[in-house]
């Protein structure tokens, strides 16, 4: 089993160096569909809901993974040469004030109106009540996950460790839509 794993690294690593974007929106798209059917299953859905899931993947294949690509090739342009505790801490202030609302503005706004397919105000009027909950959370996790990625994971694996903590947060992120979600759905 050893040297199937060895092999299977071996050819990630190679499409990582010959196709860093293409292979990271793959194994975002795969991550964020592990999380989702975490999610479905710990919310209790009996039936897995392939249409949520496949959006969800879409989610990480075309938005999450190019983001965290570009943004971490900004990074190293802000960044350029600088090492140590205070640029790793710069790093991940700038990240925080800037990448994390955005990203969970986006999943959040991206959750109502294409996966559930609600109208604008139903959304907004969600992202509203839900948001300053989740950013709050997000500033607990997330600058640990940060200072992890820019302090000991070399630049071609941050998107792929990233989308690892990703995963955990993307159950958080499901869970709390659904749940907000859920009184609004009585109501109808």
């Amino acid at each position: 089993m050893s040297d199937i794993a060895k092999d299977a690294w071996r050819r990630y690593l190679i499409q990582l160096q010959a196709h860093p974007l293409r292979t990271k929106a793959i194994t975002a798209g795969a991550l964020a569909g592990c999380s989702d059917v975490i999610a479905q299953k710990i919310s209790g859905i009996k039936k897995l809901q392939l249409r949520r899931l496949l959006l969800i993947m879409l989610y990480g294949f075309a938005y999450a993974a190019p983001f965290g690509h570009f943004l971490h090739k900004l990074m190293d342009v802000l960044f350029k040469g600088k090492k140590g505790n205070r640029t790793v801490a710069m790093k991940v202030l700038l990240e925080q004030l800037t990448a994390s609302p955005w990203n969970n503005m986006m999943f959040m706004l991206y959750y109502g109106l294409v996966v559930e397919g609600r109208p604008w105000p139903a959304v907004k009027d969600r992202v509203l009540s839900v948001y300053p909950t989740v950013q709050t959370t997000a500033w607990k996790f997330w600058p640990i996950v940060g200072w992890l990625n820019y302090q000991y994971v070399p630049a071609q694996f941050r998107v792929l460790f990233a989308g690892f903590a990703g995963s955990s947060w993307g159950i958080f992120l499901n869970l709390k839509a659904r749940s907000a979600a859920a009184p609004a759905i009585k109501k109808a």
